[in-house]
C-alpha cells in the first residue's frame, strides 16, 4: 500500500454507526478561537468535540460525568474562522460505570456553497459520577 492510500485511508472518518448518531452541539468558529498564525487552534476543536460527547453521555447517566480517557483524536481537516462546526456524537460503549461516545465534527463553510466538510473524529470514555464526585454504576438497561 503506498503512503497516499494509507493517508487516505487514515484520514476517512469513522461512520459505522453513522444512522446511530445525533447531533448534540453546534458551535461557529470565531476569530478569538485562533493560533498566533490566524488558524483555528486544535485545542479549542478538542474541547468542542468533548463537550459534543459529554452531552449524550450526561444523559445516558442521568447525571454528571468526567471525561476520562481520549482513546483516539483525528484531525482530519482544518477548520476556518466563520465556519459552523456540527459535532455528532453516539454510545458505541456502555461499562458498569463508563460510557464510551465517538463524536464525528463537521465543518460548514457558510460563505461559500455551505458545503460540509468532516474535520475530526474522536472516541472519547466518560465515568458517571456520584455527588460525592466518585465513579458510580449506571442503571442497567433492560
Amino acid at each position: 500500500m503506498s503512503d497516499t492510500t494509507t493517508s487516505l485511508k487514515n484520514s476517512t472518518p469513522d461512520t459505522e454507526y453513522a444512522a446511530q448518531r445525533e447531533l448534540t452541539y453546534r458551535v461557529v468558529a470565531m476569530p478569538a478561537d485562533t493560533n498566533a498564525y490566524g488558524d483555528i487552534f486544535g485545542g479549542w476543536l478538542m474541547s468542542q468535540v468533548d463537550i459534543a460527547g459529554s452531552i449524550l453521555a450526561i444523559r445516558a447517566a442521568e447525571g454528571r460525568v468526567a471525561t476520562v480517557a481520549i482513546k483516539e483524536f483525528r484531525f482530519l481537516a482544518p477548520v476556518s474562522v466563520g465556519d459552523l462546526i456540527s459535532c455528532y456524537a453516539e454510545i458505541r460503549r456502555r461499562g458498569q460505570s463508563s460510557i464510551t461516545v465517538h463524536v464525528v465534527a463537521e465543518a460548514c463553510h457558510q460563505l461559500d456553497s455551505h458545503r460540509e466538510t468532516v474535520v475530526a473524529d474522536a472516541t472519547l470514555i466518560y465515568v458517571a459520577l456520584g455527588a460525592d464526585g466518585r465513579p458510580r454504576h449506571l442503571r442497567q438497561l433492560k
